[in-house]
């Protein structure tokens, strides 16, 4: 079995997860809010009084964040070996799972965790499980 090591890059990856602790710490001590992309995303719907800047900067700054780092030399956007249809399927069952869920995994995996939330905790305990389960059918059993 061959390793790719191409993909282990301890130090962005560091970088990214101190990163998104000071977003969810300053989101929770500024707004009061818990960072959950999947409830940051939902409330735009029905924004309460307030809510509507702070979502929209969220979800702007989701789509800006990746092409400024383009720009400043990261690497290239990776490559999605997967046709429209597969990624629009994709997409729907992780909003499904979401509903289910009541939560994301940022929701639950780094701010519901944090605050020791049970729920959270089965939730993320769940969804790795799924994860694990499903890349080890799709890269080992279905090749």
């Amino acid at each position: 079995m061959r390793i790719d090591w191409i993909h282990f890059t301890p130090v962005s990856a560091l970088a990214g997860g101190v990163l998104i602790g000071l977003a969810a710490a300053l989101l929770l001590l500024r707004e009061g809010r818990i960072l959950g992309a999947s409830g940051i995303f939902a409330g735009l719907a029905e924004p309460k009084g307030g809510d509507l800047d702070w979502r929209l900067a969220f979800c702007a700054g989701l789509v800006i964040a990746p092409a400024l780092a383009v720009l400043l030399g990261a690497a290239s956007a990776p490559v999605i070996a997967a046709s429209p249809n597969a990624l629009l399927a994709g997409g729907l069952l992780v909003g499904l799972g979401t509903r289910f869920a009541n939560g994301c995994t940022s929701g639950h995996g780094i701010c519901g965790l944090a605050r020791l939330s049970p729920r959270s905790l089965v939730a993320t305990l769940v969804f790795m499980a799924a994860g694990f389960a499903t890349t080890f059918v799709f890269r080992h059993l279905l090749g």
